[in-house]
């Protein structure tokens, strides 16, 4: 198949690109430095016509390395813009291309347990957080619309990402600025950029629509993996902070981040699409 893959260098499409070179499939690497910007609608369109496309992974992201909660709306401005009007462009371009899109595993309402596919998106988010929520269901709805398939995956681990050495989480946990706030409760639900490229590899061999969590098999919190990410890589102990005098420091997203979040369950996409993470449990990785 031919395979546009829209965000190829971004840090799942490094690890995609090669995959899908080595199954046989001829690759197209869209992003800005090959000609494809997903904002300039003319040359995107010309750009996705003349790949002419049998599929399209649509991994279309601009967030930064480092991320402030306090500036949280403004850093996501041009993600929500890529996840919306990239995502339109796309499907304009080439409307009877199979759509494989980019979507977030810890977007879910919260509550207990891992959320399965059938979870609603979070309904009454962070203000903070509002305008990424809502460019997630708009691009949701176009994919569905295009009869495509959304990959929801959860918070990226490996080369390139904000746990890799040199990662923002990384620094800041050895700088001791990152701490346990309030009960750690957030459960957070780890995807390995390998992991999500096989996802998409075996997705390519699958007539599959609707949303999948392409996560790992072990949800865990805050309160349990800080700590002990911290130890594995000769880091301070992370400080305990109640959550009123977090809340002053990194405002309603950023305690949000840190104990509401809920983990996600890949029962459905392990049988979907016969697939399973390389990268089963975060805290049983290598750092």
């Amino acid at each position: 198949m031919r395979v546009l893959v829209a965000g190829a260098t971004g840090v799942i499409g490094r690890q995609l690109v090669p995959l899908l070179g080595a199954v046989g499939h001829q690759v197209i690497a869209g992003s800005r430095s090959t000609g494809l910007d997903a904002l300039d609608h003319d040359a995107a369109v010309r750009f996705v016509r003349a790949a002419a496309p049998d599929v399209i992974v649509n991994l279309l992201t601009a967030i930064p390395h480092a991320i402030d909660p306090l500036t949280f709306e403004r850093d996501m401005e041009l993600t929500n813009r890529l996840r919306t009007e990239g995502t339109r462009t796309l499907v304009e371009a080439a409307p009877g291309a199979r759509l494989i899109s980019q979507g977030l595993a810890y977007a879910y309402e919260p509550g207990d347990g891992p959320a399965d596919e059938e979870t609603p998106l979070w309904r009454d988010p962070p203000a903070e957080f509002t305008a990424v929520r809502d460019a997630l269901l708009d691009l949701e709805s176009r994919t569905a619309r295009a009869g495509g398939l959304v990959l929801r995956f959860g918070h990226l681990t490996g080369p390139g990402t904000a746990y890799d050495t040199g990662g923002s989480t990384t620094r800041a946990i050895l700088a001791g600025r990152l701490p346990v706030v309030g009960e750690g409760g957030s459960v957070f639900s780890f995807t390995s950029t390998h992991d999500a490229a096989t996802s998409i590899v075996a997705a390519l061999d699958r007539d599959l629509t609707g949303a999948l969590n392409v996560v790992d098999d072990t949800p865990v919190t805050m309160a349990d993996w800080l700590p002990a990410l911290a130890a594995r890589i000769g880091a301070p102990e992370p400080m305990r902070v109640p959550v009123e005098m977090a809340r002053s420091a990194v405002g309603g997203w950023g305690v949000a981040f840190m104990t509401g979040l809920r983990g996600a369950d890949n029962a459905r996409a392990r049988l979907q699409l016969n697939w399973r993470p390389r990268h089963a449990a975060f805290l049983h990785e290598t750092a």
